[in-house]
Parts: C-alpha cells; sequence; structure tokens
C-alpha cells in the first residue's frame, strides 16, 4: 500500500512539473502580465487608501502616559557609617556598582588646581597594595568587567562592573581600589603630561574657549567653579599632596555605595561587609563648607578675537539659582518655551530670521549652588550683532508677552513626555536616588516635581521670567573674528572688553 502512495505522489509532481514547462513556454506571459496588473493594483489601492486615512500628528489620539513607579531597593547603613543601596535587576546577567565620595575639585587649593583630578585618575591607574597596575588590568580584562575612579567638581568616587559570575572578584579589586590605592610616581607623571598637552590644545575649540571664558565671567577667575588648570598649578602637585587629599576625603562614613544587577541582595549585602565592614570611620570628618558665590559682573559686553574664524560662538547670561527652588518646575517650562522645535527661539531666530543653525536658552541650575541661566549658539560673522540682538529680544519678550495655550502646551507635553527617559534601566534609577541622597534632597524629589510640572499655568511661566531673568545683568561674550564681525559689538555696548586667551607658561610660537 505504501508503495502505491509514494508512486501517486511522484505523478503528481510530475504534472506539475510539466504545467510549469508549458507556463514558461507560452501562457507564462499572460500569467505573468495578470500578477504585475494585480500588484499595481493592489499597490494604487493601498496608496490611496493611506493617503485618505493619514493623519496629521497633531490629530493622533495617544494613551496617557503610565504611572512611573520606582523598582524595589534596600538601603541600609553599616556600623562604620558607610551608606550602601541594593537594586535588584535579573534581566541580563550583570552587576555594577558606584561608590559616591563627598569630595570635588571644588575644594582642592587654589594653587594646586588639578589636584582632584590627578588623585581621581591615579587612585586606579596607580594599583594597589596588593596589585600592580598591569596585573589589575589583566584581571579585569580576563573578564571583560572594569573598575574606573575620577574625581569631578562636587563629587568623587569609583565604579566596576562585572559578570555575574565574576561579581566577587571584581568587587575585591573596586574595594582595593578605594581603600588601598598606592598612587604610583609614574601613573602621576603620565597623568600630568596629558593634562599638560591638554592645556596646550584647550584653544584649538572656539565653543570650548566660550564656555571657559563665560563661566568666569559669571563666577570669577579665582572660582572654583571657573577657575582652569595651569602649567604652573600642574608642577605645583606631587604625589604626597594626592595622599594627603585622599586620606581626607575616602572614608567609609563619606561614602555612599549603590549597587544593581544580577545578584540576590542577602548575598551581596553579606559580600559588602565582608570588603567594607572593617574599614575604620572617620569620626572627626565634617561636610565641607562650600565655597561662596556671587556674581563676578552684572552686565558687559566680552570679546575673543580669533582672525581664523568664520563664525562666531555667542553666550549670553548671568547667575542663576539651584534645583531646590521652590519654582524650578515653572522655570523648566519656560526652558521648553524657549527651546527646541517648535520653541522661541526655533521659530524666531533660526527659522524666521535665518541667524543660527542651532540656537538655545536655558535656566540651568545646580545641586548645591547657582547655576546659569545662558543663552546662545553660532552665527555668521557678520550677522553676530543682530544675533545677540534677537536673543535679548527674545528674553525680553518672554516677561512681557504671555505665553500662549498652545506654547504652554508643548512646552508641559515635552517636559511631562520626556520624564520616562529618567527611568530607562535601574542602574540609571538607582544613581538618582543616591544622587539625591548625597545633596540633601527628598528621594521623591523628581516626582515632586512632575506633579508641579502639570499645574504649571502661563501666569507662572510669565512670573518666573520677570522673577528670574535680568536682562539689564545680562553679560554677552563673543568668540569670533574682530574684523569681519560687521556692524561691530560697538553697536551692542560703547565699551567692549577683550580678554586674552593666551596659555600662561606656554612657549611662544616660531613666526613664518
Amino acid at each position: 500500500m505504501q508503495r502505491y502512495k509514494v508512486k501517486g505522489k511522484r505523478q503528481i509532481a510530475l504534472k506539475i512539473q510539466n504545467l510549469k514547462s508549458k507556463i514558461q513556454n507560452g501562457k507564462g506571459l499572460i500569467y505573468a502580465l495578470v500578477a504585475v496588473f494585480a500588484c499595481l493594483l493592489l499597490t494604487c489601492n493601498f496608496s490611496l487608501a493611506a493617503t485618505t486615512q493619514a493623519k496629521h500628528y497633531t490629530e493622533l489620539q495617544l494613551p496617557p502616559l503610565p504611572e512611573i513607579k520606582l523598582p524595589k531597593y534596600e538601603r541600609f547603613v553599616l556600623q562604620n557609617g558607610l551608606v550602601v543601596y541594593l537594586m535588584e535587576d535579573h534581566e541580563l546577567p550583570l552587576v555594577n556598582g558606584t561608590a559616591f565620595v563627598r569630595t570635588g575639585n571644588r575644594l582642592e587649593p587654589q594653587q594646586k588646581v588639578g589636584l582632584a583630578g590627578f588623585t581621581g585618575a591615579v587612585i586606579r591607574s596607580g594599583g594597589t597594595k596588593q596589585h600592580s597596575p598591569d596585573e589589575l588590568n589583566e584581571i579585569l580584562e580576563q573578564r571583560a568587567a572594569s573598575v574606573e575612579a575620577s574625581i569631578g567638581e562636587a563629587s568623587g568616587g569609583a565604579s566596576f562592573d562585572a559578570l555575574s559570575e565574576d561579581l566577587e572578584t571584581v568587587f575585591g579589586l573596586f574595594a582595593e581600589v578605594l581603600r588601598s590605592p598606592v598612587f604610583a610616581q609614574e601613573k602621576l607623571d603620565l597623568a600630568k603630561t596629558q593634562a599638560k598637552g591638554g592645556i596646550a590644545r584647550r584653544n584649538d575649540n572656539p565653543g570650548g574657549i566660550a564656555s571657559r571664558e563665560f563661566k568666569k565671567l559669571i563666577y570669577g577667575k579665582d572660582s572654583p567653579y571657573a577657575r582652569t588648570i595651569e602649567y604652573a598649578t600642574v608642577d605645583q602637585v606631587s604625589r604626597e599632596d594626592l595622599l594627603k587629599f585622599y586620606r581626607q576625603y575616602f572614608h567609609p562614613n563619606n561614602m555612599i555605595l549603590g549597587i544593581v544587577g544580577d545578584f540576590e541582595a542577602k548575598k551581596m549585602r553579606s559580600l559588602v561587609q565582608a570588603k567594607f565592614g572593617d574599614w575604620n570611620r572617620n569620626p572627626g570628618i565634617a561636610k565641607p563648607k562650600l565655597p561662596d558665590v556671587s556674581p563676578a559682573n552684572t552686565g558687559g559686553v566680552f570679546f575673543v578675537n580669533q582672525p581664523q574664524l568664520t563664525q562666531s560662538s555667542v553666550l549670553l547670561g548671568h547667575l542663576g539659582g539651584r534645583f531646590d527652588n521652590p519654582d524650578y518646575a515653572a522655570l523648566d517650562v519656560l526652558n521648553g518655551v524657549l527651546n527646541g522645535f517648535g520653541g522661541r527661539l526655533f521659530n524666531e531666530v533660526r527659522s524666521r530670521q535665518g541667524l543660527a543653525y542651532s540656537v538655545y536658552g536655558q535656566w540651568s541650575p545646580r545641586y548645591d549652588y547657582p547655576g546659569i541661566f545662558i543663552a546662545g549658539g553660532q552665527t555668521r560673522s557678520d550677522a553676530t550683532v543682530q544675533f545677540v540682538k534677537a536673543l535679548q529680544e527674545q528674553i525680553k519678550r518672554t516677561q512681557t508677552q504671555r505665553v500662549t495655550a498652545k506654547e504652554l502646551a508643548f512646552a508641559k507635553e515635552s517636559t511631562l513626555n520626556s520624564f520616562v527617559f529618567n527611568f530607562q534601566d535601574p542602574s540609571q534609577t538607582l544613581s538618582r536616588l543616591i544622587r539625591y541622597e548625597y545633596y540633601g534632597y527628598p528621594a521623591d524629589f523628581l516626582f515632586r516635581y512632575q506633579k508641579a510640572v502639570a499645574v504649571t499655568t502661563a501666569a507662572d511661566v510669565q512670573r518666573v521670567a520677570r522673577e528670574y531673568l535680568k536682562p539689564e545683568k545680562i553679560v554677552t561674550l563673543v568668540v569670533g573674528n574682530q574684523t569681519a564681525i560687521q556692524p561691530p559689538l560697538t553697536q551692542l555696548a560703547a565699551q567692549v572688553t577683550p580678554i586674552d586667551v593666551t596659555i600662561p607658561g606656554s612657549q611662544p610660537q616660531p613666526k613664518n
């Protein structure tokens, strides 16, 4: 019986093959034409349907944003004062962690600017008492893991990334870097050489010049928030300075440790205790006194001449405020009114007047010291004065012309819709929680901000624009080609103050 079934299948297959041959020999052309016509008809109908059904993006009905909740986490404090956050995330077999240390380059001596940065770099690159730099690198590379360290403006610390199976080994190296660095002299020498290379190249980028010099105009050239590393300050830093800086700030009761990833909280807690529990606290450590901040200039036009440039980099603004300002949410909505596609600066200065490809203006606060209100962009040399006036006009306009319902809705929706990006992954969420504790903010600060944005009105936006923006105190900085800027900057102010960006201690360039 089985033989006949097989035979029958073969016969059917032969018939199909013969049919295909006939199509190929004559009738195939007819069938092909019919198929092509049918496809064209379907495509045409589909295109017409798509055209008639397509809606403008403003007509789309979108569901409300889902409520965002913090992932489950655990917080505890070791007896030595080390604050620890744990957040499990089993999506991938990875674990990462960060230790925040209450320090920062704003606390380094003025004559040794660069000290904190060198400490943060060499604490890792210089090796530990247990492992040389090469040994550290080899162990980590074999496991596709990393341990890094750095010190920035207002904080310092170290971080690690590892596969779950390598957690204990990598976490042990991470603890070594924090607890027993040796600050190898040759690694400090290398870091200083690299820093000097950065100093030599710092005037290569006009945007970098503008940002650096603008901070000096706002905070003052000697302010910890504006001073710059120089050849002389690099030469003043020694290995003993690094050790002293490290011993002053790196203590368990001056740190917050956060770990997120594929682990069991109970086992991770035991590992933290094993690696950090016997680290003695420093009972004499105190919260450092932060530098005082006051505006270095309350107006004026300043200029950096760069004859090689074909366009101008422009920044203008004044001293701003902090995140914990009760009006922060309304000020952030004001940012939305000014910025982005559909914002006033984009529509007026870029699109209508065609004065710049990119233009911006924003209230930019900081956690524990005043930030800056800053506006700017890049424009043609011959449009520099017009560009500055256009920025000034739009800033004043926010004070005199109330935002429309459309502008308000656009700004609020943009802000609220982007809120989800604050919680893209557990690591980002945990980092935010730690940062809030570091600066003394409530854990639900971001949610309070979200609610405040939602209830912000047009009157609120105009009120904060009038209260916090100070057009009469705006400092203006232009980096550009003096000869090509026509009309000249004296159209903005009778007195234009030049800024010399010559690098102190640099060798003069030979003349051609």
